[in-house]
Protein backbone atom coordinates (compact mmCIF):
# COMPACT_ATOMS: atom_id res chain seq x y z
CA UNK A 1 0.00 0.00 0.00
CA UNK A 2 0.71 3.28 -0.38
CA UNK A 3 3.82 4.60 2.01
CA UNK A 4 1.76 7.07 4.74
CA UNK A 5 4.40 8.05 7.11
CA UNK A 6 7.65 9.06 5.59
CA UNK A 7 10.10 7.62 7.69
CA UNK A 8 10.81 4.64 10.04
CA UNK A 9 7.22 4.51 12.22
CA UNK A 10 6.49 3.11 8.54
CA UNK A 11 8.56 -0.18 9.41
CA UNK A 12 6.49 -0.29 13.03
CA UNK A 13 3.02 0.32 11.68
CA UNK A 14 3.12 -1.17 8.59
CA UNK A 15 1.23 -3.83 9.85
CA UNK A 16 -1.47 -1.95 11.29
CA UNK A 17 -1.77 -0.07 7.82
CA UNK A 18 -2.37 -3.95 6.14
CA UNK A 19 -4.87 -5.19 9.42
CA UNK A 20 -8.65 -5.67 8.31
CA UNK A 21 -9.12 -3.13 11.21
CA UNK A 22 -7.11 -0.23 9.76
CA UNK A 23 -9.36 -0.86 6.25
CA UNK A 24 -12.86 -0.79 8.36
CA UNK A 25 -11.12 2.62 9.87
CA UNK A 26 -9.86 4.34 6.55
CA UNK A 27 -13.75 3.61 4.79
CA UNK A 28 -15.22 5.50 8.24
CA UNK A 29 -12.26 8.30 7.50
CA UNK A 30 -13.57 8.63 4.00
CA UNK A 31 -16.81 8.87 4.74
CA UNK A 32 -16.60 11.32 7.33
CA UNK A 33 -14.25 13.72 5.41
CA UNK A 34 -16.36 13.35 3.04
CA UNK A 35 -19.25 14.60 4.93
CA UNK A 36 -18.71 16.13 7.79
CA UNK A 37 -15.55 18.72 9.10
CA UNK A 38 -13.22 16.71 10.40
CA UNK A 39 -9.89 17.99 12.31
CA UNK A 40 -7.18 17.97 11.53
CA UNK A 41 -6.52 18.41 8.02
CA UNK A 42 -6.26 14.96 5.84
CA UNK A 43 -2.61 15.59 5.33
CA UNK A 44 -1.73 16.29 8.98
CA UNK A 45 -2.78 13.19 10.13
CA UNK A 46 0.22 11.67 10.39
CA UNK A 47 2.16 14.54 11.85
CA UNK A 48 3.29 13.71 14.67
CA UNK A 49 5.13 10.75 13.18
CA UNK A 50 6.36 12.77 10.53
CA UNK A 51 8.04 15.06 13.15
CA UNK A 52 9.71 12.38 15.20
CA UNK A 53 10.96 9.11 13.76
CA UNK A 54 10.48 5.78 15.59
CA UNK A 55 14.44 5.86 16.80
CA UNK A 56 14.65 9.41 17.62
CA UNK A 57 11.90 9.34 20.45
CA UNK A 58 12.90 9.98 23.99
CA UNK A 59 9.58 11.25 25.38
CA UNK A 60 5.68 10.43 24.59
CA UNK A 61 3.38 13.26 25.27
CA UNK A 62 0.00 11.85 25.10
CA UNK A 63 -3.05 13.17 24.18
CA UNK A 64 -6.71 11.79 24.20
CA UNK A 65 -7.83 13.06 20.68
CA UNK A 66 -7.13 16.22 18.60
CA UNK A 67 -8.90 20.00 19.27
CA UNK A 68 -12.37 20.43 17.73
CA UNK A 69 -12.09 23.80 17.16
CA UNK A 70 -11.74 25.27 13.68
CA UNK A 71 -8.20 25.57 12.74
CA UNK A 72 -6.72 24.25 16.16
CA UNK A 73 -5.62 20.31 15.66
CA UNK A 74 -2.86 19.44 13.11
CA UNK A 75 -2.06 15.97 14.22
CA UNK A 76 0.34 16.82 17.47
CA UNK A 77 -1.52 16.91 20.98
CA UNK A 78 -1.82 19.79 22.55
CA UNK A 79 -0.13 21.49 19.91
CA UNK A 80 -1.73 24.00 17.58
CA UNK A 81 -0.69 25.49 14.39
CA UNK A 82 1.03 29.17 14.53
CA UNK A 83 -1.64 31.80 14.98
CA UNK A 84 -3.72 29.84 16.52
CA UNK A 85 -5.34 31.12 20.06
CA UNK A 86 -3.66 28.87 22.50
CA UNK A 87 -5.90 26.56 23.93
CA UNK A 88 -6.57 26.43 27.98
CA UNK A 89 -4.96 23.35 28.80
CA UNK A 90 -2.04 24.70 26.85
CA UNK A 91 -2.07 27.92 28.80
CA UNK A 92 -1.89 25.49 32.27
CA UNK A 93 0.90 23.46 30.17
CA UNK A 94 2.74 26.61 30.13
CA UNK A 95 2.32 27.89 33.36
CA UNK A 96 3.78 24.81 35.04
CA UNK A 97 6.90 24.86 32.49
CA UNK A 98 7.32 28.34 33.90
CA UNK A 99 6.82 27.07 37.45
CA UNK A 100 8.96 24.06 37.04
CA UNK A 101 11.55 25.50 34.96
CA UNK A 102 11.27 29.17 35.00
CA UNK A 103 10.53 29.74 31.00
CA UNK A 104 7.43 32.37 30.91
CA UNK A 105 4.96 31.20 28.06
CA UNK A 106 5.28 32.44 24.74
CA UNK A 107 2.04 33.64 22.25
CA UNK A 108 1.81 30.72 20.46
CA UNK A 109 1.32 27.07 20.45
CA UNK A 110 3.21 25.66 18.19
CA UNK A 111 5.54 22.81 19.74
CA UNK A 112 7.58 21.74 17.11
CA UNK A 113 10.26 22.51 18.60
CA UNK A 114 9.86 20.05 21.39
CA UNK A 115 9.53 17.16 18.56
CA UNK A 116 12.35 18.09 16.73
CA UNK A 117 14.15 17.15 19.78
CA UNK A 118 12.71 13.51 20.13
CA UNK A 119 8.97 14.57 22.36
CA UNK A 120 5.99 12.46 20.34
CA UNK A 121 3.00 14.51 20.79
CA UNK A 122 0.38 11.75 20.05
CA UNK A 123 -2.76 11.60 20.45
CA UNK A 124 -4.56 8.02 21.36
CA UNK A 125 -7.17 9.31 18.59
CA UNK A 126 -6.26 10.63 15.38
CA UNK A 127 -8.93 12.23 14.19
CA UNK A 128 -12.32 14.29 15.44
CA UNK A 129 -15.60 15.96 14.28
CA UNK A 130 -15.66 19.69 14.44
CA UNK A 131 -16.76 20.49 17.67
CA UNK A 132 -17.47 16.90 19.05
CA UNK A 133 -15.03 15.78 21.22
CA UNK A 134 -14.22 12.19 21.15
CA UNK A 135 -16.62 11.63 18.33
CA UNK A 136 -14.08 9.15 16.79
CA UNK A 137 -13.21 7.14 19.20
CA UNK A 138 -13.57 3.41 19.23
CA UNK A 139 -13.32 3.03 15.43
CA UNK A 140 -9.85 1.61 15.18
CA UNK A 141 -7.49 4.69 15.93
CA UNK A 142 -6.65 3.46 19.31
CA UNK A 143 -4.96 -0.14 18.16
CA UNK A 144 -3.09 1.90 16.04
CA UNK A 145 -1.94 3.89 18.60
CA UNK A 146 -1.97 1.25 21.16
CA UNK A 147 0.97 -0.56 18.65
CA UNK A 148 3.26 2.39 18.05
CA UNK A 149 3.33 2.83 22.69
CA UNK A 150 3.82 -0.76 23.18
CA UNK A 151 6.91 -0.91 20.34
CA UNK A 152 7.85 2.19 22.25
CA UNK A 153 7.90 0.47 25.08
CA UNK A 154 9.54 -2.54 23.78
CA UNK A 155 12.46 -0.75 22.12
CA UNK A 156 16.07 -1.37 24.03
CA UNK A 157 16.80 2.12 24.12
CA UNK A 158 14.17 3.68 26.75
CA UNK A 159 11.30 6.28 27.07
CA UNK A 160 10.01 8.77 29.63
CA UNK A 161 6.09 8.75 29.32
CA UNK A 162 4.06 11.48 30.43
CA UNK A 163 0.76 10.38 31.10
CA UNK A 164 -1.82 13.53 31.77
CA UNK A 165 -4.69 12.31 33.37
CA UNK A 166 -7.01 9.22 33.28
CA UNK A 167 -7.54 8.33 29.73
CA UNK A 168 -3.37 8.84 29.16
CA UNK A 169 -2.77 6.41 32.17
CA UNK A 170 -5.32 3.65 31.09
CA UNK A 171 -2.32 2.98 28.84
CA UNK A 172 0.10 2.17 31.13
CA UNK A 173 -0.96 -1.96 30.71
CA UNK A 174 1.16 -1.22 27.55
CA UNK A 175 3.88 -0.02 28.81
CA UNK A 176 7.07 -2.03 30.23
CA UNK A 177 7.71 0.13 33.31
CA UNK A 178 10.59 -1.74 34.22
CA UNK A 179 12.57 -0.46 31.68
CA UNK A 180 10.82 2.77 30.91
CA UNK A 181 10.38 5.84 32.63
CA UNK A 182 6.00 6.58 33.65
CA UNK A 183 5.28 10.40 34.49
CA UNK A 184 1.40 10.42 35.91
CA UNK A 185 -0.25 13.60 36.72
CA UNK A 186 -3.63 14.96 36.38
CA UNK A 187 -4.73 16.21 32.75
CA UNK A 188 -3.94 19.92 32.61
CA UNK A 189 -7.17 21.13 31.53
CA UNK A 190 -8.76 24.01 33.43
CA UNK A 191 -11.32 20.99 34.96
CA UNK A 192 -8.58 19.03 36.73
CA UNK A 193 -5.04 21.72 36.83
CA UNK A 194 -5.74 22.35 40.39
CA UNK A 195 -6.01 18.58 41.49
CA UNK A 196 -2.41 18.29 40.80
CA UNK A 197 -1.27 18.97 37.33
CA UNK A 198 -0.30 22.26 38.90
CA UNK A 199 3.28 21.35 40.94
CA UNK A 200 4.19 18.16 39.90
CA UNK A 201 6.91 19.22 37.68
CA UNK A 202 7.13 17.17 34.63
CA UNK A 203 9.60 18.92 32.71
CA UNK A 204 12.55 18.77 35.20
CA UNK A 205 11.00 15.33 36.03
CA UNK A 206 11.88 14.03 32.65
CA UNK A 207 14.81 15.88 31.76
CA UNK A 208 16.43 14.58 35.39
CA UNK A 209 15.01 10.59 33.67
CA UNK A 210 16.33 11.71 30.63
CA UNK A 211 19.83 12.34 32.13
CA UNK A 212 20.22 8.87 34.24
CA UNK A 213 19.85 7.07 31.17
CA UNK A 214 22.67 8.89 29.27
CA UNK A 215 20.52 10.79 27.26
CA UNK A 216 20.72 14.59 26.43
CA UNK A 217 18.06 16.67 27.79
CA UNK A 218 14.95 18.10 26.51
CA UNK A 219 15.38 22.11 26.31
CA UNK A 220 12.14 23.22 26.64
CA UNK A 221 12.09 26.75 26.06
CA UNK A 222 9.85 27.57 22.84
CA UNK A 223 10.89 30.39 20.68
CA UNK A 224 9.22 33.78 21.30
CA UNK A 225 7.57 34.02 17.61
CA UNK A 226 7.70 31.40 15.15
CA UNK A 227 6.80 31.73 11.36
CA UNK A 228 3.44 32.15 10.64
CA UNK A 229 3.85 29.95 7.81
CA UNK A 230 6.09 27.31 9.16
CA UNK A 231 3.46 24.48 8.42
CA UNK A 232 3.32 24.89 4.65
CA UNK A 233 6.92 24.36 5.00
Amino acid sequence: MKQLIHNDWWGVLEPQFESAYYAQLHAFLADEYAHQTIYPEMHHIFEAFEWTPFSKVKVVILGQDPYHGPHQAHGCSFSVLPGVKIPPSLQNIYKELQDDLGYPPVEHGYLKKWADQGVLLLNSVLTVRAGQAFSHRGHGWEQLTDAAIHALSERPRPVVFILWGKAAQSKIPLINTQTNIVLQSPHPSPFSANRGFFGSKPFSKTNEALVAMGETPIDWRLPEHVDIDAQWK
